[in-house]
């Protein structure tokens, strides 16, 4: 059976080394001040790529099952955070302005499920 939280930590890291580089290459001239913007959505993308990575490793080795939650709400902060800051970098609506902290919320709950599974070791 596969493991699709070891399939999203490489979707991820692949897709976020990806987007990095065609952002610092192909957008730059394009994104002018919002460089910054799509670099922190490549930063938090990368970062819970390999938090997802270490999760997945951890849950083969015998971390409590518990932890899958935590790698579930980092792909959905993903998602949300990053993803909402990418759209938004290339000139998307406003609305999605609000969606980000979402996935700020869902990285917060992730690394939170992390120190309660480690207080219960």
């Amino acid at each position: 059976m596969r493991d699709l939280l070891l399939v999203s930590a490489g979707l991820l890291g692949a897709s976020g080394v990806a987007l990095g580089a065609f952002g610092a290459h192909g957008l730059k001239a394009r994104l002018g001040a919002s460089l910054s913007v799509w670099e922190t959505a490549v930063q938090y993308h990368l970062i819970h790529a390999l938090f997802c990575l270490a999760l997945a490793l951890a849950l083969r080795l015998g971390a409590p099952p518990g932890l899958r939650l935590s790698g579930w709400l980092a792909v959905a902060g993903v998602i949300l955070f990053s993803g909402s800051l990418y759209a938004l970098a290339l000139g998307g609506p406003r609305w999605l302005g609000p969606i980000t902290p979402l996935g700020g919320v869902a990285f917060i709950v992730a690394w939170g499920l992390v120190l309660v599974q480690g207080l219960r070791a």
